[in-house]
């Protein structure tokens, strides 16, 4: 199972995944979508937290009261963490999860840790977790299911765009052949309207 929170801070609003248990941290590690992003309690146990971006958004543009509501779902959901005053959060794009055979279930590592970024969290915000806690929905998905019909329809979406794409670019060479062919007949008008000294010689022969 993993539940779901609504971050509604925002327009429209953002979908937030937690992990129930280590298990369902592994399939969402593993079954996860580019544009997620990932956060964890630093250096402690905690739920793995993800924050489903909207088309567009990256990591760098998270607006800050939606990066402040993933922090501290991330510190109520750490054993430790949501006892302690002045927790560091991090948080990477989805992309940026290794896991190796000899990890444990449910652990992860880092391809890039400059693609680390670190947040802190000062103290548990009450206002924030309930608020969060009105919107959460308890689910059991199938998240390769859910990762696979994401990519069928990201390939759809890339095939329409290079088809969009091959008929600008027919439209283009068409209007250049286009363009050519004027100049093309331009110039041959100009030169049907030209003479040469052999037509003015014949004109003088005629009027002598």
């Amino acid at each position: 199972m993993v539940f779901y929170f609504t971050c509604n801070v925002t327009s429209p609003p953002i979908t937030i995944y937690v992990g129930r248990d280590k298990y369902e941290n592994e399939d969402l590690i593993k079954w996860g979508w580019p544009e997620d992003v990932w956060f964890h309690v630093d250096k402690l146990s905690s739920a793995h937290i993800y924050l489903r971006m909207p088309e567009g958004m990256t990591v760098d543009d998270i607006p800050p009261d939606v990066l402040t509501d993933c922090a501290q779902l991330t510190k109520a959901n750490s054993i430790q963490g949501c006892k302690m005053n002045d927790v560091a959060i991090v948080y990477t794009p989805w992309s940026n999860l290794k896991k190796t055979g000899d990890m444990d279930v449910g652990q992860v590592g880092f391809h890039k840790n400059k693609l680390v970024k670190r947040i802190m969290v000062e103290k548990k915000s009450n206002e924030i977790i309930n608020r969060l806690n009105k919107t959460k929905v308890e689910e059991d998905p199938n998240f390769q299911q859910l990762r696979e019909e994401r990519d069928r329809k990201e390939r759809l979406k890339q095939k329409r765009e290079l088809q969009k794409m091959k008929t600008a670019e027919k439209e283009l060479e068409k209007q250049k052949k286009e363009e050519e062919e004027a100049r093309s007949y331009d110039r041959l008008m100009v030169e049907d309207k030209m003479t040469s000294n052999k037509d003015n010689a014949d004109l003088e022969d005629d009027f002598m």
